[in-house]
């Protein structure tokens, strides 16, 4: 978005309020990989980003001193240490005040930021996807895949699953009882025809009961999307939603208190026009005007 880099020793770190941070990886990915090059498209297509929000009026960058962080240092290659640097990354950016905006990467990412901004206090989610992310493994063993950040998550004590809400779940499952889990625990689960029941406004009312006024996270896997606004993502489902729903829905979350947010599973491979990148970059500047709101509410209320 054409903002200042930062590297996370520069002097002018203390300054930030949100930053904005890249997570290329993608060895969490069960199906299709190619989300590792998601920050870099993000990043070209977000040169086309303007101030203002049209619909809101509101313009983050006067809200908030706004910075590129870089991206994350990872291995490719070892996802162990992956989620070590990751965390660290954001241990290093938490600490220093700052509300992180993420461009993954695929949708493992959020556990290790999660594991940096919530260790203090779980948080409560907002989530839009067509998976829920509670799975417990794939492949026998594997404990830590795109499917599985949020029941480690709910397992580790940084996200409280009666004060999440996941919103656009559909397609078909492997078996029932994964699907069920996030239910018992306490997330709210509204699948893709209860949304179309309920309404924009209605999904909107009832993800800010559900969340309350605690620190609350934002993550919004692109699948969330139908695939025809959205091809370039690692597990494409037919039927989602349209993308001026999902803008709708962000700005309904103005008032919350947000404390970050992400973007993920954007894959440039799978659509070389470029769209399903500017898809993202889109909906991470809606979250960033909510986000930065947020922000300068709490902080000016600060003593």
């Amino acid at each position: 978005m054409r903002l200042p880099y930062l590297d996370l020793d520069d002097a002018r770190l203390p300054q930030v309020q949100i930053g904005l941070v890249g997570i290329p990886w993608d060895g969490g990915t069960t199906n299709r990989a190619g989300a590792r090059h998601g920050p870099r498209q993000i990043r070209d297509q977000s040169t086309m980003a303007r101030n203002v929000n049209r619909a809101s009026g509101l313009n983050p960058f006067e809200l908030c001193n706004c910075a590129d962080l870089g991206d994350t240092p990872v291995n490719p290659v070892d996802l162990e240490e992956s989620l070590r640097l990751i965390e660290d990354y954001y241990t290093r950016i938490h600490q220093q005040g700052i509300a992180p905006l993420t461009a993954g990467g695929d949708h493992l990412v959020t556990l290790p930021v999660m594991r940096a901004i919530a260790r203090e206090r779980p948080v409560g989610m907002v989530h839009f996807d067509a998976h829920t992310d509670t799975w417990d493994r794939y492949f026998g063993s594997s404990r830590y895949t795109h499917g599985t950040p949020f029941r480690r998550a709910i397992e580790e004590g940084l996200l409280d699953p009666k004060r999440t809400i996941q919103i656009g779940i559909r397609g078909a499952l492997y078996n029932d009882s994964e699907n069920d889990w996030g239910e018992r625990q306490g997330i709210r689960v509204i699948d893709i025809d209860e949304y179309h029941r309920m309404g924009i406004e209605g999904v909107i009312q009832e993800a800010r009961q559900v969340v309350g006024d605690g620190p609350t996270y934002v993550s919004f896997d692109v699948d969330f999307l139908d695939p025809v606004y959205a091809p370039g993502t690692g597990t494409p489902e037919i039927g989602g939603a349209t993308t001026y729903d999902a803008q709708q829905l962000v700005r309904g979350l103005r008032g919350l208190n947000l404390v970050g947010g992400d973007v993920v599973e954007v894959s440039p491979p799978f659509d070389p026009s470029g769209n399903t990148a500017l898809v993202g970059m889109t909906m991470m500047f809606e979250i960033l005007c909510v986000l930065a709101e947020s922000v300068s509410k709490r902080q000016s209320n600060s003593p």
